[in-house]
């Protein structure tokens, strides 16, 4: 029961710390974002490595935005059929439908890997002027994945006892 709590711990801090670092990249991709417009529009000196570096900020903040915002139970949902549900009917329609999210989050793992793999083997460069690695922007892609199944995990056992009545544990 210890391990299972200091696993919950663990998985709670990976959460927060994506979050606070998808706060960096959000900052990161406005400063540089009003760069890039002010040096290509009032300066007639484009930049030849903003774009490309906020483009690859993007991936990580969705990567890092998905865990954080599952964690909070933050994803829009369609509560029209859902929000009325007792809690036992929402457990059983999440217990129901979970095997699509892990089919997706099985395809998003191991495709990402194979592809982040892939790119370390080639040594895969951005098509740009000033050309980045994109081995470690696509090795976040599983990496993120690999953590919102875990949170999925601990959701879909949390929606099991709450369908059988066990010692329902609080969200955090």
């Amino acid at each position: 029961m210890m391990f299972l709590r200091g696993l919950e711990l663990l998985i709670d801090g990976l959460s927060e710390f994506a979050g606070m670092i998808g706060w960096l990249l959000v900052l990161y991709c406005m400063i540089f974002g009003v760069t890039d417009v002010f040096l290509r529009y009032f300066l007639n000196q484009p930049s030849l490595w903003i774009g490309t570096t906020v483009q690859a900020t993007m991936v990580l903040m969705a990567c890092v935005g998905g865990i954080y915002a599952l964690k909070h139970d933050s994803f829009v949902k369609l509560d029209i059929f859902y929000a009325n549900a007792s809690d036992r009917t929402k457990a059983i329609l999440d217990v129901l439908t979970a095997s699509f999210t892990f089919l997706f989050l099985y395809v998003l793992i191991t495709r990402g890997i194979d592809a982040a793999a892939q790119s370390y083997r080639l040594n895969q460069m951005t098509p740009t002027a000033v050309p980045l690695p994109l081995g470690p922007i696509k090795s976040a892609i599983p990496i993120g994945a690999t953590v919102v199944l875990l949170l999925v995990v601990r959701k879909f056992i949390r929606d099991i006892c709450i369908i059988f009545g066990v010692n329902k544990a609080p969200d955090h």
